[in-house]
């Protein structure tokens, strides 16, 4: 059973376990008499640990995979075109056409090739996304110095991910409503605050949870594809020659004829592609299979469709620039379409901030974020969590976009970066992954995502153009993410290596019991530790004021460890150190919830007296304070405090009924 280091060493809190070198399951400790080892405990059945087949599992890909890429036609070749083009002076159809050619093509290369072909083979244990696979980067690399690296990209991907996450609903939202202007001219002064209440609806029907309106997406998804792939035959019909934008040539043929302006064009065509992360990111909940069907047979042609029909539309009629996609309907289906449109949007918004729930969740479990309340929405599926907290600053940040951009295509500027910088990170951990777990020659590792990083690193440095225009916005989510990230990461190795220095050794104390005449009194008391191999602060505490023992004591630790799930059969970890005094070692992969009364409650399997009910759960509230020689800059140590203070507290993180806790302060300078 091996945990990352590089990302998961951070959590040395008293409650969240210690993640360092494996806990020593076959013998004692050094220094003491201890009994030996036992494992056990059947796991919980999380969403995602089955994998679905047949229509319902494609309904379901459709409504939760595929909701972001399928609403980019909505803005991506507009955005394209515009730069070329305007409606004053039209772009020429064969730039148009090479335009067409190019989303396409990066279709075919990154969707298809790179995430459904390739990196979805990259699982650990079954899931997929950037915390997975830099985490499996991190388990197959040696040097501890490469694997910091890979835990730095990895975190690089996931604060990315979070300015995706803010950004999408903003623009997937007012896309669909700009509709407005093209069926109604009169209502488009409504466009702002439409939106806006929708987000609004859409963030606080976030406590509901996905699980009660998922049966709907779907079949919406579904109905969604069909209706854009016959709208993009219907403008196809009208320049059928749009076709031979299938071949690549007019791509390159667009790229060597209009040099640094095609350059700039590969920002907005990237937008064809946001999304892509999600095929990956999902894997774990739907499978392989049911992801790799529905794009093949459904999403990607409908897609195509959709895009050569709206080039075609723009060949014939270039005063259609100013809303392709609307335009490609009938007058008489402006409203339907708006109507499904909204739908379709607020799907893909969902989709994005669903998962953005599930990054949060593995970063606190790994340690790089403080702890946050988490709610199940649905007692069965474990994955379906919602976040109130982070939940609302997604809905601040995405009302704040759509009041300052006020449009989908000045807004797009923004998108771009955080996407293709995601790209990339899982594109450099692909190259590790491919090498050294799928055993592939340099020279093909090197041939094959070498090409993926030359096409990533483009797309990225051209959106990098956008960084005036609002390309700083995912960026600046990304470094603020980042700083927290790291100041929580830092400030709790200090408080884990002050307790280190101050902490007891349980041989010292098991050595001095028998004659410290210590009061013992009935009942059982689990006492929180983060490490495994010293005597909890919180007894220590106790002893020093109550100067009594309870007759069952319990040293718990949790441990965080670099997988999805910990193994069937080893999720709990007893050791008898003295008589009626265990240490009990508790493990939670990063894609998994805590439930502590519920891990402890298997102890009765192994023939120990144990009521979790009915147990006394004692921990340390830390007061942290500034030390005379501080190892934190003042903004740095600010920072933490603000964090420490917002903080769920452990035990409500833990699911420990809060009737049965017993908290004793702690000062610890640092």
């Amino acid at each position: 059973m091996t945990r990352t280091p590089a990302m998961a060493d951070a959590a040395s809190e008293a409650t969240t376990g210690r993640v360092g070198n494996p806990v020593s399951l076959s013998g004692a400790s050094p220094g003491t008499d201890q009994g030996p080892v036992t494992e056990f405990g059947a796991d919980e059945q999380r969403h995602g640990g089955h994998n679905p087949a047949g229509a319902a599992a494609l309904l379901g890909v459709l409504g939760v995979v595929y909701g972001d890429i399928g609403t980019s036609p909505l803005y991506a070749l507009q955005s394209s075109v515009e730069i070329v083009g305007t409606a004053r002076h039209p772009a020429f159809p064969f730039e148009i056409m090479g335009i067409a050619s190019l989303i396409f093509w990066s279709l075919i290369l990154i969707v298809t090739i790179k995430y459904v072909t390739l990196v979805m083979r990259a699982d650990h244990d079954g899931e997929g996304g950037i915390i997975a696979i830099s985490a499996l980067a991190q388990r197959v690399s040696k040097a501890p110095r490469f694997r910091t690296i890979f835990g730095l990209i990895g975190i690089a991907g996931a604060c990315l991910f979070f300015g995706d996450s803010v950004i999408t609903p903003a623009v997937s939202v007012l896309s669909a409503i700009e509709g407005v202007e093209v069926g109604f001219p009169a209502a488009s002064h409504l466009v702002i605050p439409v939106a806006i209440v929708i987000l609004c609806a859409l963030f606080t029907a976030q406590a509901l949870g996905t699980g009660r309106i998922g049966s709907a997406f779907g079949p919406i998804m579904l109905v969604w594809f069909l209706t854009i792939a016959i709208m993009g035959i219907g403008g196809i019909m009208h320049a059928p020659r749009v076709l031979e934008a299938l071949l690549p040539t007019y791509a390159i043929a667009f790229i060597l004829t209009h040099g640094w302006l095609s350059f700039i064009a590969l920002g907005s065509v990237v937008l064809s592609v946001t999304g892509a992360e999600a095929l990956y990111a999902d894997m774990g909940h739907f499978g392989r299979s049911p992801i790799r069907y529905a794009w093949v047979f459904l999403v990607l042609p409908a897609l195509t469709l959709n895009y050569l029909g709206q080039a075609a539309l723009l060949i014939v009629r270039p005063e259609a620039i100013a809303n392709p996609f609307y335009h490609l309907g009938p007058h008489w289906a402006q409203f339907p379409l708006l109507l499904l449109s909204t739908l379709a949007t607020v799907i893909a918004s969902q989709a994005g901030i669903s998962g953005s729930f599930s990054i949060c969740r593995q970063l606190i479990q790994i340690g790089y974020l403080p702890r946050m309340r988490i709610m199940h929405t649905n007692a069965d599926e474990e994955a379906q969590i919602y976040l109130p907290t982070f939940n609302w600053l997604l809905a601040i940040g995405s009302i704040l976009l759509v009041v300052s951009f006020r449009s989908s295509s000045a807004l797009a500027a923004a998108y771009g970066i955080a996407v293709t910088g995601t790209f990339l990170c899982t594109c450099i951990l692909a190259v590790v992954v491919f090498r050294r777990v799928f055993r592939w020659s340099a020279t093909m590792v090197g041939i094959v995502f070498g090409t993926f990083g030359i096409i990533d690193g483009v797309f990225f440095s051209a959106n990098l153009l956008k960084i005036p225009q609002g390309g700083w916005v995912p960026l600046a989510i990304g470094v603020t993410a980042t700083l927290v990230m790291t100041t929580w990461k830092r400030g709790r190795s200090l408080i884990a290596a002050r307790q280190q220095s101050d902490s007891l050794p349980v041989a010292s104390f098991l050595a001095r019991l028998p004659q410290s005449r210590t009061l013992r009194v009935p009942g059982t008391a689990v006492f929180l530790t983060g490490n495994p191999d010293t005597i909890p602060t919180c007894l220590l505490h106790n002893l020093k004021h109550n100067k009594v023992l309870h007759d069952h004591v319990l040293f718990v630790t949790v441990e965080n460890l670099d997988q999805p799930e910990a193994e069937h059969g080893h999720r709990v970890v007893v050791q008898e150190l003295a008589h009626n005094i265990y240490r009990v070692i508790v493990r939670y992969g990063f894609m998994e919830m805590p439930n502590l009364p519920r891990a402890l409650g298997e102890l009765k399997s192994n023939g120990i007296e144990f009521d979790p009910i009915q147990a006394s759960y004692f921990t340390s509230r830390e007061i942290v304070v500034r030390s005379t020689v501080p190892k934190m800059s003042l903004w740095r140590m600010w920072l933490f405090l603000l964090l420490m203070r917002n903080a769920t507290s452990s035990t409500e993180f833990l699911r420990i009924p809060p009737d049965r806790v017993v908290e004793l302060g702690v000062r610890i300078a640092i």
